[in-house]
């Protein structure tokens, strides 16, 4: 059998490919744009399919990109995944896969790439210190379809519902959208609130038109709070008001997302639309956002950036409090004049 190790000897390209990815919603979505890629080279006929988990399939099915999307259930419990991949086995062999892209290279996927026996497979590096963008793109590279791109026009399936949830919330649907995300899980990958509001009123100075999103969950509700109360008649949250796959069509109509590390902020790159991502103590040569459209403030120049920590050790953040909202609003501007 072929290990994927080179590149597929011939210029025939196996008509059936299963590309696995069951890691969380932020890491599935990075693997999109390279899949779509690779859908597009494939010649008419040819089948590409997907595997994740049920807890975030609601994109790969929402968009116009694979034949088929399969997802397991049991959470983030290897254990129970095994069993639910193992009864969706049968569904799977039925498919006669010739290539697996193993995405993932965990027990799981290592486990359903066994049971298949394709032909070719190739596997994801889960340890190089390169970001998780380009580790998809060799990783699909190795089945030997040629040079693999990050193709970032997606088509929704249900391209108006974005629409229908922005007019509900206020939009007057003339006014261009950026999205602020100050969504970062720790202390340490946050940006003060009072920046995102003073970057705001920076942008709204040169761009009056515009009007500022909100998306996530609860956790961002006082943040909600305290920028509708800065931003009157210019702030649309939709807190707790979309899932995954809504949010992912709103990105789609925006003119700039100003993010901290998560899911949305790869929403965003791997749509192609301006992001100007924001890394406290993210390891950034992992989570970077990739593309000409994409610009990071990172922590990787400092010594004790890419830490990892949940607390500074020094007490101050200081990888993100340096940044003010005049150097970031910069930033943005330098970003949207590309």
């Amino acid at each position: 059998m072929n290990t994927g190790e080179e590149l597929f000897p011939t210029k025939e390209i196996p008509k059936r490919i299963l590309a696995i990815r069951l890691q969380a919603m932020g890491d599935t979505v990075i693997t999109l744009p390279y899949l779509q890629h690779l859908k597009r080279s494939l010649p008419e006929g040819h089948i590409l399919d997907f595997l994740t988990r049920e807890e975030v399939d609601s994109i790969p099915r929402n968009i116009q990109l694979f034949d088929k999307v399969y997802a397991i259930r049991g959470g983030r419990n290897t254990q129970k995944q095994l069993v639910y991949a193992a009864l969706l086995l049968p569904a799977l062999i039925i498919r006669s896969y010739n290539i697996v892209i193993d995405l993932q290279n965990n027990i799981v996927s290592r486990y359903i790439r066994h049971a298949l026996s394709p032909g070719l497979w190739s596997s994801f590096d889960r340890f190089s210190a390169k970001s998780a963008g380009l580790r998809t793109q060799e990783t699909i590279e190795k089945i030997g379809a040629g040079k693999n791109f990050a193709d970032t026009n997606f088509i929704l399936k249900n391209p108006l519902e974005a629409n229908e949830i922005l007019y509900r919330n206020g939009w007057n649907g003339h006014s261009r959208l950026v999205v602020l995300n100050p969504a970062g899980a720790f202390e340490t990958r946050h940006w003060l609130i009072q920046n995102y509001a003073e970057f705001a009123k920076l942008f709204l100075e040169k761009y009056p038109d515009i009007m500022f999103v909100l998306l996530g969950t609860e956790k961002l509700n006082t943040a909600a709070d305290y920028l509708q109360n800065k931003l009157q008649g210019k702030l649309i949250s939709l807190i707790r008001q979309t899932n995954a796959a809504q949010a992912f069509a709103i990105i789609q109509k925006t003119m700039l997302v100003l993010t901290e590390d998560s899911g949305l902020m790869h929403f965003a790159w791997v749509s192609g639309i301006p992001t100007l991502a924001l890394f406290g103590s993210t390891r950034s040569d992992w989570s970077r956002p990739l593309g000409e459209k994409s610009m990071l403030l990172d922590s990787s120049d400092l010594t004790c950036g890419n830490c990892m920590l949940e607390h500074c050790t020094y007490g101050d953040t200081r990888c993100l409090t340096r940044y003010s909202p005049e150097f970031v609003f910069e930033k943005a501007l330098k970003l949207l004049n590309k």
